[in-house]
């Protein structure tokens, strides 16, 4: 069988191909770059944001309890037997559930104050290297975040001494955002405690308390749980 004579490629035939596969490599290398650089830019996002909300919760809440809007005696009230003992706390719902609404509105309010955000990023962080990080000319990427809040309250018991039982009441504040990116979209959830009123129960501990368990809201908790029975 004859084979076919293939004449040799020319100048401009050679620059073709080789643009070809130049080009192959480039939109390979763009579309790994832009994958890594999506994982480190939502990663730096993420940070970012939940330091921010974790800054703004505390401001929110510090600032309720310096108002004086947070108060045990307004909370709870106790109920005494003839010999001026506790017998039974009992909790202000209505109280209660002012603050939870107060507070979750607070804390909306001023992330939607901070809701646009430039994330400032050094172009050796995005590489990845621990060597680079930090380093280098910086650019700007221009960040929205949309969060959700919700408060609820708790209650905790524990000993203080003899005969003595310390009541704390714990606001739990949970906030997720959405942070949206050039090009993508990521997520993000802080939780924060903070004691907001305590006392110390000084006798016998109380047969009954308003109990609020910790994986639901306080309105639908409310429940009477008997203490010491026997």
């Amino acid at each position: 069988m004859r084979r076919r004579y293939r004449p040799p490629m020319t100048g401009a035939q050679r620059v073709r191909v080789f643009c070809f596969f130049l080009a192959v490599v480039l939109i390979t290398l763009g579309v790994v770059g832009t994958v890594h650089l999506r994982g480190l830019l939502g990663n730096l996002a993420e940070t970012a944001v939940s330091n921010m909300v974790g800054q703004v919760v505390t401001e929110a809440v510090s600032d309720t309890i310096a108002n004086g809007d947070i108060r045990y005696e307004r909370l709870i009230s106790f109920e005494k037997d003839n010999n001026g003992d506790i017998t039974a706390l009992h909790s202000n719902m209505a109280e209660f559930n002012r603050l939870q609404a107060g507070i979750t509105q607070e804390v909306l309010t001023r992330l939607g104050e901070v809701a646009e955000r430039d994330l400032v990023i050094p172009l050796g962080t995005l590489t990845g290297s621990a060597l680079l990080a930090g380093r280098g000319p910086s650019f700007t990427v221009r960040m929205q975040s949309v969060g959700s809040c919700s408060a609820r309250f708790e209650n905790r018991f524990s000993q203080a001494g003899i005969n003595q039982t310390t009541h704390r009441i714990i606001l739990c504040v949970e906030v997720n955002m959405s942070i949206l990116l050039p090009g993508f979209q990521t997520s993000t959830q802080v939780d924060a405690s903070f004691s907001v009123a305590e006392t110390v129960i000084v006798g016998d501990v109380p047969e009954s308390y308003t109990y609020f368990d910790s994986g639901n809201p306080i309105e639908e908790d409310a429940l009477e749980y008997t203490m010491n029975n026997g």
